[in-house]
């Protein structure tokens, strides 16, 4: 599931992942977003494939902050002081360990 939310009006609704089951390098992350208009995606963290697609797309990707809330890290959107992940960041591969744990999402996931 995907979280989207307004920060301007803080609303929000979920999504389905539509590209939940993929192998390894084949996310399709705006597939799973199921076309929806986004600016900019929070994650705990992500493969460089996926990242790289994302900005490509033009959204900006952040990374969620451990142990913080869902209403924190949009706080910190809206603050402009939630980091956003770069080159040298993300997550290896799935199933060994790299961004798996609570909250991170996985790898695209």
């Amino acid at each position: 599931m995907f979280l989207l939310v307004d920060t301007e009006s803080r609303k929000s609704t979920t999504i389905n992942n539509a590209d939940s089951h993929h192998s390894h390098g084949a996310c399709k992350p705006m597939k799973a977003l199921s076309g929806e208009q986004v600016d900019g995606i929070v994650v705990g963290n992500i493969g460089a494939g996926a990242r790289i697609q994302l900005q490509r797309s033009g959204l900006r990707v952040f990374k969620a902050q451990q142990g913080t809330t869902v209403c924190e890290n949009i706080e910190k959107i809206v603050l402009d002081t939630l980091p956003e992940f770069s080159d040298h960041d993300g997550c290896s591969g799935h199933g060994n360990g790299g961004g798996d744990g609570p909250g991170s999402g996985g790898c695209c996931h």
